[in-house]
């Protein structure tokens, strides 16, 4: 099976063209085993990019650990660049199909090669029960959430997935580490969630680590980083317009006030192409 490795500041997936190739008969599974870094690629997760009915390519996300997610804000850019710089579609702005509904994006392109891509996340979701939690509030905005020995204020956002976005003085391995697998677990979200430890800079620009849900910290997150600036928006902590710096790089966020859509700009890079041995 031919695959591409790709990233998005830094969040790094294995990307199989379902055009040109079968789709895989175990795409859990092959997530788990191509995913893995020390026996396998090594990944935070895989992406399909697919034939669709309705827009230029559809994606399908697996998580390190198997689960399916809905979106994916920098694996969408990488599937983009994919798919014009391989000659699947060469048009400035695509529509792919997701979990979240058919995005638009548009493309910056230099030497016949996508480098950045602006992506429409659309409108957040901010209903508690579509997030879903069970915490109070559409949204929960600094709802106490009590986490073994820390009682946090939390903003939750869905931007097709779930998160869960806390504000705080300084971003540390033990909030991240400690208390992000916490969070993701927590039975406030039945389905799970994405946590966002975030410290403030000024009201443009914010320093943001992910715990990821189904793969653990990752270098960078573009749903994760538009719930931040929903949620800070929303506290008013933060403007409409910021710069979030993660591990892997920094990602440009807009919550337009016109269309009430998050808008996310990012880089998208091809690492490397090889062949996983079909089982």
């Amino acid at each position: 099976m031919r695959f591409t490795k790709m990233h998005g500041a830094g969040n790094d997936y294995i990307y199989v063209d379902c055009f040109r190739n079968p789709l895989p008969h175990d795409p859990a599974g092959l997530s788990r085993a191509i995913s893995d870094r020390h026996f396998g690629v090594g990944s935070d997760g895989l992406i399909l990019i697919c034939p669709s009915d309705r827009a230029d390519a559809r994606m399908r996300m697996f998580n390190a650990d198997g689960s399916e997610a809905e979106m994916c804000g920098n694996g969408i850019r990488c599937v983009a660049k994919f798919l014009y710089d391989h000659g699947l579609v060469r048009k400035p702005t695509l529509a792919i199909d997701t979990g979240r509904g058919v995005l638009a994006l548009d493309l910056e392109t230099e030497g016949g090669c996508v480098r950045q891509v602006r992506v429409d996340m659309g409108e957040p979701i901010l209903a508690a029960s579509r997030i879903p939690t069970t915490l109070p509030g559409d949204p929960p905005l600094e709802a106490p959430l009590r986490v073994g020995e820390h009682t946090l204020k939390v903003t939750c956002v869905s931007m097709g997935n779930p998160h869960c976005v806390t504000f705080v003085a300084a971003v540390t391995d033990a909030l991240v580490l400690g208390v992000g697998p916490q969070i993701e677990a927590h039975a406030a979200f039945p389905r799970r969630t994405n946590a966002e430890f975030v410290r403030v800079n000024s009201p443009e620009d914010v320093t943001v680590r992910v715990w990821e849900r189904g793969s653990g910290e990752t270098l960078a997150c573009g749903t994760g980083a538009c719930a931040v600036a929903v949620a800070g928006a929303l506290s008013g902590r933060t403007a409409r317009r910021l710069t979030a710096h993660l591990p892997g790089g920094d990602l440009r966020l807009w919550w337009s006030e016109s269309d009430n859509h998050v808008y996310l700009t990012g880089p998208a890079v091809e690492v490397f192409s090889g062949d996983w041995p079909e089982s």
